[in-house]
């Protein structure tokens, strides 16, 4: 599986949940979208453990399994169409939700999160 990480999902995985530890795992590669990266990257300035928090990012990082996912001209055709469905739906969702679901289904990823708001996106593959 190519599983692509939401920010919650990462939070799990540190703290070693073993349903998220699990499914890391088991997956051919894993994907940290580039506004899950922001996101972090603002809890770690916002809290108390930054550096050791941001350390610990890195070593992520590294591992030869794992990519970011960086936005392309591409993202912007799927967050355009996406962005229109949500507004005809009237199920609108926040914008970082949009452009990381607009990355993982560019990518042909499973979108590991927690988030409710990814319910609204059908077409979007997630556990």
């Amino acid at each position: 599986m190519r599983l692509a990480i939401d920010t919650n999902a990462y939070r799990l995985m540190m703290d070693a949940d073993a349903e998220a530890v699990r499914l890391v795992r088991s997956a051919e590669r894993l994907f940290l979208p580039v506004p899950v990266l922001a996101e972090l990257r603002f809890g770690f300035l916002n809290g108390t453990r930054g550096r050791e928090n941001e350390a610990t990012l890195i070593r992520f990082l590294d591992r030869p399994r794992v990519e970011v996912l960086r936005c392309d001209e591409e993202t912007t055709v799927r967050y355009a169409e996406l962005k229109m469905q949500l507004k005809k739906q009237g199920t609108p969702i926040p914008i970082n939700d949009v452009w990381i679901a607009a990355l993982a289904l560019q990518h042909q990823a499973t979108l590991f999160t927690r988030d409710s708001d990814f319910e609204r996106i059908p077409q979007l593959a997630r556990v």
